[in-house]
């Protein structure tokens, strides 16, 4: 499949945000990631992630958060990347030009998230509620997101390693707080970054699946 690839100035709030786009013809939809922390738009795990994403027909955005500026100063105290209500407004920023900006036309948009990012992604779904459509969380920290959890409308599936056991546990409380349709799956024998043979493979086959099944708009209701 043909994937053309572009790279934009997204502006979110007051930030100019770098950004990767992959899009395919007649995307089915486009899914925005955001990083974990210390990440980048470069990260090996999302940019091979998104590449499966666009051999299944969906378009791809991978995002810097912080600007250049701000990622000199969080390489120093590492504040800002656990700053989840920022990178979520970030993030939202992002959704609505997407959805003012169609480079991938009318395709509706989910959130992949990792690590941190996770937390973010599920905020600015809650933020987004009509543009959000679905989640994905790979590693992710959840809990994070807190009262906004109960809030999500997007369908979210929750990926983690099988022996990553303290996040298992942090994404069970979690599972229990979601109100939407909501699944918890584990990667047998993956550790928190998903390094093992085969398991970024299966987390891709998850998300694939999972945006293919629900990544489409919610019907109104009167």
């Amino acid at each position: 499949m043909e994937v053309r690839g572009s790279e934009a100035t997204i502006p979110a709030g007051a930030a100019y945000l770098q950004a990767d786009l992959l899009v395919p013809a007649d995307p089915v939809g486009v899914v925005l990631f955001a990083h974990g922390s210390g990440s980048s738009r470069h990260s090996p795990r999302n940019v091979a992630v998104a590449h499966q994403l666009n051999r299944g027909g969906f378009g791809t955005v991978l995002v810097d958060l912080l600007t250049s500026a701000e990622d000199e100063v969080d390489a120093v105290t590492a504040e800002l990347r656990f700053d989840i209500g920022l990178l979520a407004d970030r993030l939202a920023g992002v959704v609505e030009w997407l959805a003012t900006e169609r480079p991938f036309g009318a395709a509706p948009i989910g959130l992949f998230g990792a690590s941190t990012g996770a937390a973010a992604a599920l905020v600015a779904a809650a933020q987004q509620p009509d543009l959000v459509h679905a989640v994905v969380s790979r590693g992710g920290r959840p809990d994070l997101a807190g009262a906004s959890l109960g809030q999500v409308r997007a369908a979210t599936l929750l990926l983690v390693g099988g022996r990553d056991e303290q996040v298992i546990t942090l994404n069970e409380q979690a599972l229990d707080q979601l109100t939407a349709p909501a699944e918890l799956r584990v990667i047998p024998g993956a550790t928190h970054l998903f390094e093992e043979p085969g398991a970024l493979e299966q987390v891709a086959d998850e998300a694939a699946g999972w945006f293919h099944d629900h990544l489409h708009p919610q019907p109104t209701t009167a």
